[in-house]
């Protein structure tokens, strides 16, 4: 019969902590294995504090944000970029069917 392991507590790290690991880690040149086994962080959290601090704090997302989507409070470029897109998908049908449409008369000729 197998034995039942013991499931161990979460650790929390502080910010100054998180920030002291990734220095250490970073000035060392240390893998993601040794970081687990100096200070006992898993790969998969310091490869996500990586991230997080390489984006930064204003670029960690609020809700379920896609990537490459700007921000509700973008300003001036957000809209003109919302109102960009738009345009884009209203014209994309059409310029797909054309290139088709031309694409087809190219190889078959003319009905």
């Amino acid at each position: 019969m197998a034995k039942a392991r013991k499931k161990q507590a979460r650790k929390r790290y502080s910010a100054d902590q998180k920030a002291k690991i990734l220095a250490t880690a970073n000035q060392e040149k240390l893998t993601a294995g040794a970081v687990e086994k100096r200070f006992g962080v898993k790969p998969v959290t310091y490869y996500s504090w990586r991230k997080s601090a390489k984006s930064g704090p204003a670029a960690a997302p609020a809700g379920r944000r896609g990537p490459g989507r700007p921000r509700r409070d973008a300003g001036i470029a957000g809209s003109v970029r919302t109102e960009v897109q738009a345009k884009v998908r209203q014209m994309l049908p059409r310029v797909v069917q054309e290139e088709v449409d031309r694409y087809l008369t190219e190889v078959f000729g003319r009905r």
